[in-house]
C-alpha cells in the first residue's frame, strides 16, 4: 500500500514538473534565441514588414460581425452534428430512430431558416470599400 502511494505521488510530481517545463520552456527558448535589437518594421502597427496604409483604428461594419457569428454558429453546429450522427446511425440499426430523425431535421431546419434570414438581411453581400488617402 505504501509503495503504491509513493508511486502515485511520483506520477503527480512528474506531471507537475513536466507541465511547468512545458509552460516555462517556450519563454526560456524565446529569450535565448530572440534578436536583441528591434528592426524599424517591428515598431509598426502590424509586424508583417509592410508599411501600413491608414490608421489602426478603423471601424468595421456590423455586417462583418454578423458574418462572423453565422460562421461560429455553423462551426458549433457541425461539432454537435457529428456525435448525433454517430448515435443516430447506431439507433437506425436498432430500429428506433424516428424521434431522433425528427429532432435532427428540426435542428437543421432551424439552421436553414437562420441562413435564409441572414440572406434576406443582406449579410452575405459585402460592399467593397476603397481607401482614399488624404
Amino acid at each position: 500500500m505504501e509503495q503504491e502511494y509513493l508511486l502515485n505521488l511520483l506520477y503527480v510530481v512528474a506531471f507537475f514538473f513536466g507541465g511547468a517545463a512545458w509552460a516555462i520552456g517556450p519563454v526560456i527558448i524565446s529569450r535565448l534565441f530572440a534578436p536583441r535589437t528591434l528592426q524599424p518594421q517591428t515598431n509598426s502597427i502590424y509586424e508583417c514588414g509592410m508599411q501600413p496604409i491608414g490608421e489602426a483604428w478603423i471601424r468595421f461594419g456590423a455586417v462583418y460581425y454578423l458574418y462572423a457569428l453565422i460562421f461560429l454558429a455553423f462551426a458549433v453546429d457541425v461539432l454537435f452534428l457529428f456525435p448525433v450522427a454517430l448515435i443516430y446511425a447506431q439507433e437506425v440499426i436498432l430500429g428506433a430512430a424516428w424521434l431522433d430523425f425528427v429532432v435532427i431535421f428540426l435542428f437543421i431546419d432551424t439552421l436553414a431558416l437562420a441562413v435564409v434570414y441572414a440572406w434576406k438581411k443582406g449579410v452575405f453581400q459585402w460592399e467593397r470599400k476603397v481607401y482614399n488617402p488624404r
